[in-house]
């Protein structure tokens, strides 16, 4: 496997973050175009995202072992909870919630799961992600009225940090292997509650285009490029600069949903990109 130097590894998490921040809204499209649940979204990102990277992957065996298996469960919990909480309270509060934890539980499971200190910058780095992040979206947080979407937030932020963790931990495996495995595990633990659910789509063209660029801009390109950059950078790094992924998604929900940004939140989305700028610029090999 290629070398990935840090500077090249925070470029990928950052592509990796614009292009998951366009998936919550591919996501919530999906809902009143396609007629699926949170669930059955899920379930056809990773079949899709794992076709996609099958593709790019037909020389290399998958990847098949326990930590491949809690890797894909990890990422059923965390994305179904995500689009669940997207479902209960709306795409700024399941993204503030879900992406202001992340951070913070991977960075105590760093220390002490990975022994990866924090360093003064990253903490730094940490603190005004964090500001920012409440300076964008925390109007919407403190309107919120349903104590399950922010449950849903949390459970996806800990599916978050975990898959992180495992990942880092398992950087000498092959990237692309590992995340089709993830992903076809992934749909396995999702099938029987999608199934239930409702896994059949409304087919018509905006479905399908959503559903085909679901699969594979916000999911196979971004794990692609997060798992490689899990190679070369802390866990928490990548964490911290994967906040960038708050500011395409409140850039979307002005662009296509019509919400308006406060001056506060303005100011937000500057200290938060900030802040992930200098870290990515910043960012050493680990």
């Amino acid at each position: 496997m290629t070398h990935v130097s840090a500077r090249r590894g925070a470029l990928y998490v950052s592509v990796a973050a614009t292009a998951w921040g366009t998936g919550g809204a591919a996501g919530s499209l999906l809902f009143d175009t396609g007629g699926l649940g949170p669930v059955g979204v899920s379930l056809w990102r990773y079949l899709l995202g794992a076709a996609f990277l099958l593709l790019l992957t037909r020389s290399a065996p998958l990847a098949w072992n326990g930590r491949t298996v809690l890797v894909g469960a990890g990422m059923a919990v965390y994305q179904t909870a995500y689009f669940a909480a997207i479902a209960h309270s709306g795409v700024a509060v399941a993204t503030v919630i879900t992406m202001g934890a992340s951070p913070i539980f991977t960075a105590l499971g760093s220390r002490f799961l990975l022994r990866e200190r924090l360093g003064r910058l990253a903490l730094c780095a940490l603190a005004a992600a964090l500001a920012g992040l409440l300076l964008l979206t925390g109007e919407a947080v403190l309107q919120a009225r349903s104590s399950a979407g922010i449950a849903f937030a949390l459970a996806s932020a800990a599916g978050y940090a975990g898959v992180t963790l495992l990942s880092r931990q398992g950087r000498d495996d092959d990237t692309r292997a590992a995340a089709v495995g993830g992903f076809v595990v992934g749909a396995v633990c999702l099938a029987p509650f999608a199934l239930a659910e409702g896994v059949v789509p409304e087919v018509s063209w905006s479905s399908v285009a959503l559903l085909v660029y679901l699969g594979a801009v916000p999911t196979a390109l971004a794990y692609g490029l997060f798992f490689r950059a899990l190679t070369a950078l802390r866990a928490t790094t990548v964490s911290i600069i994967s906040l960038g992924e708050a500011v395409g998604a409140a850039l979307l929900g002005v662009l296509l949903f019509g919400e308006r940004l406060t001056p506060l939140a303005w100011s937000g989305c500057v200290l938060l990109l900030a802040a992930v700028t200098v870290l990515a610029a910043r960012a050493e090999t680990a």
